[in-house]
């Protein structure tokens, strides 16, 4: 096991204020905020429309827990790949190809007839959508200095949130007015379009037409991850040897205790308000945003709030830490929505469980910028992290899916992952060392 460098403090303010050397980099955050947001539209709609799928599929919720698991079958299965790719083409070339991909597998979903064909595309669907987030933590370790990127990612990361938000009145409307094959068109055309544009618009700061050379300074002064900067002996460090560090295996752990609950709200939410609470079409389009709303709200400022207190001198370490753990702390209370008697009660405690997981995903997704050896290993520790994650996502449904079948009701599955959220918590606080970056070991 290497020992990992001394991380200095945040860097000083740079010469020039954040707001007099331009704000490209906002745009470009915003722009792949819209990318993850169809790319959850895309990954979510299946879950909304399935409950209204019945007269064309007969499925039980151990069938349906094994259709939502074959997308994170390819999703994880890549991850590795995918990490790789995006540090090797960079975030242009992967972002665009794989919105396409992901664009014209979602419109496939049109065409199933049954429970295999139902596999098949959501298999496909997970492999377009792989490279997807870890382009994202490239795109702001690129773009942002330390003291922006907890900001910036909550951006990116929200765009998950949101997609599976406007997934259930957008879905719920499309359904009620046409049919649910028409759902997956109208998205898969979305994905189409963003990724045109995409395409067209991304650069790095040095090469993009509307950065100027003041913010590209300000970025790269303030310790965004660029190759210039890079020691020759980390940057020429394996895929391989990253496992070999404590801290990685850490945030492998506690990215999968966190998407344990995280990956409930986008399966089996829809069908526990309509079964578990009686909630009807319009109540699920309404009432079910709720949690989502909230956590979008809150994940922006916790992020703001942890940039905040990087620019005020408290270390990267302990920002990154008070956020994570305190946010799968605040997860945890997920397990006790299932046991309270009303309704609303039940909607504010998945709200509070969204809203501090989605806070603890912010500080989450800025560790490969804060930790990599460098900017070559960024993708590629967003993809590893990603791809133990993503277990969870090929478990929990069907772990959701078995205990509904067998008990009846949702009160076992949300006691479990919710305990899930708490072996988290103590895993990042415990294991995971300072955040800081790794330090290629020397003979």
């Amino acid at each position: 096991m290497t020992s990992p460098r001394v991380q200095p403090a945040a860097p000083p303010a740079a010469a020039h204020q954040p707001g007099a050397v331009g704000r490209t980099r906002w745009f470009i955050i915003w722009l792949a905020f819209a990318g993850l947001t169809i790319n959850y539209l895309d990954r979510s709609s299946l879950s909304v429309a399935l409950p209204f799928m019945g007269e064309d599929f007969h499925l039980s919720s151990t069938q349906q827990g094994f259709v939502f698991a074959a997308f994170f079958w390819a999703y994880d299965f890549f991850q590795l790949a995918a990490g790789w790719y995006v540090d090797k083409v960079g975030p242009r070339r992967s972002f665009t190809i794989a919105a396409i991909c992901w664009s014209v597998f979602t419109m496939a979903t049109a065409l199933a007839r049954g429970f295999w064909s139902l596999i098949t595309v959501r298999f496909l669907l997970g492999a377009g959508e792989s490279p997807a987030p870890s382009t994202a933590a490239k795109v702001v370790a690129t773009w942002f200095p330390v003291r922006e990127r907890a900001f910036a990612t909550s951006v990116w990361d929200s765009g998950s949130r949101v997609g599976a938000v406007i997934a259930l009145p957008i879905v719920t409307l499309i359904v009620a007015v046409t049919s649910w094959h028409t759902v997956f068109i109208v998205i898969g055309c979305l994905g189409l379009l963003w990724a045109l544009v995409w395409w067209k618009v991304y650069r790095g700061p040095r090469e993009h037409p509307s950065c100027t050379a003041a913010e590209a300074d300000y970025i790269e002064s303030g310790g965004a991850r660029a190759a210039a900067n890079d020691d020759e002996a980390a940057a020429a460090l394996s895929w391989r040897s990253l496992f070999r560090y404590r801290a990685v295996l850490s945030m492998m752990f506690g990215f999968f205790c966190l998407n344990s609950v995280i990956y409930f709200f986008i399966t089996f939410f829809p069908s526990y308000l309509v079964t578990e609470r009686d909630f009807d079409l319009l109540q699920l389009g309404f009432f079910g945003a709720v949690p989502g709303i909230c956590a979008v709200v809150f994940g922006w400022l916790g992020g703001l709030a942890a940039d905040r207190a990087v620019r005020r001198g408290h270390t990267v370490n302990r920002v990154r830490k008070v956020t994570i753990v305190g946010g799968l702390t605040g997860g945890s209370v997920i397990m006790f929505a299932a046991l309270v008697p009303e309704a609303w009660m039940a909607l504010v405690l998945l709200s509070v469980a969204y809203s501090s997981l989605t806070i603890a995903g912010t500080g989450i997704w800025s560790l490969p910028a804060d930790i990599a050896p460098s900017s070559r290993h960024v993708g590629m520790l967003g993809g590893i992290q990603n791809f133990a994650s993503n277990f969870a996502g090929i478990l929990t449904p069907i772990l959701v899916g078995v205990l509904v079948d067998r008990t009846g009701s949702f009160v076992a599955p949300l006691m479990v992952i919710g305990c899930l959220a708490l072996l988290g918590a103590v895993n990042y606080l415990v294991l995971l060392g300072r955040v800081q970056p790794l330090r290629v070991k020397t003979p």
